[in-house]
């Protein structure tokens, strides 16, 4: 995979770019080694050489959905917590595969560039004031409301703003 500064090669580049087209266009299904290899041109085989394992496949573009979460909620954090929410919401909702890629199974922290998690945590921090277990609920509640919506867990005329701005009304400082 990356190297020790996380740095991709440019074949990692393409792979990472095939796979969120393929997880964007399709769903999680599509996201196979064989799909990835066919949308590039090449054959399965060639592919591992560059990328081991679907595990690692998928770690690719999980680090690509945390580095955009991250920049989203980075140009929120002056607007303050409703809009580091908001670009939290916007993002999942607009990325959904991707979302859930990232969020409905376990880490594989040790597969992911150096600092990315952090990079991606900074902004909720920076909107609780720096309170760590303030901005892991935060997160908590973000992740569960986004969740639900994605699932169409919530009825139909349920007002989904009214939802988060109760929710977020807890957070404010």
């Amino acid at each position: 995979m990356a190297d020790q500064t996380g740095t991709l090669t440019e074949r990692q580049r393409q792979i990472a770019a095939a796979a969120r087209a393929l997880l964007d266009d399709q769903g999680p299904t599509a996201l196979t080694m064989r799909n990835v290899a066919d949308a590039l041109g090449i054959k399965a085989p060639s592919l591992y050489k560059h990328v081991p394992d679907k595990t690692a496949l998928e770690t690719l573009v999980v680090a690509e959905g945390f580095a955009e979460l991250a920049e989203a909620m980075e140009s929120a954090v002056p607007q303050g917590l409703p809009a580091v929410a908001q670009a939290y919401r916007t993002y999942a909702l607009a990325h959904p595969h991707v979302y859930r890629l990232m969020n409905y199974r376990p880490l594989r922290r040790d597969l992911l560039p150096p600092g990315l998690e952090e990079r991606t945590a900074q902004p909720l921090l920076d909107a609780v004031g720096g309170d760590q277990a303030r901005a892991r609920a935060l997160w908590a509640f973000a992740h569960g409301m986004v969740s639900l919506e994605l699932d169409a867990r919530f009825p139909p005329d349920a007002d989904l703003s009214a939802a988060w701005t109760a929710g977020l009304i807890s957070f404010a400082t």
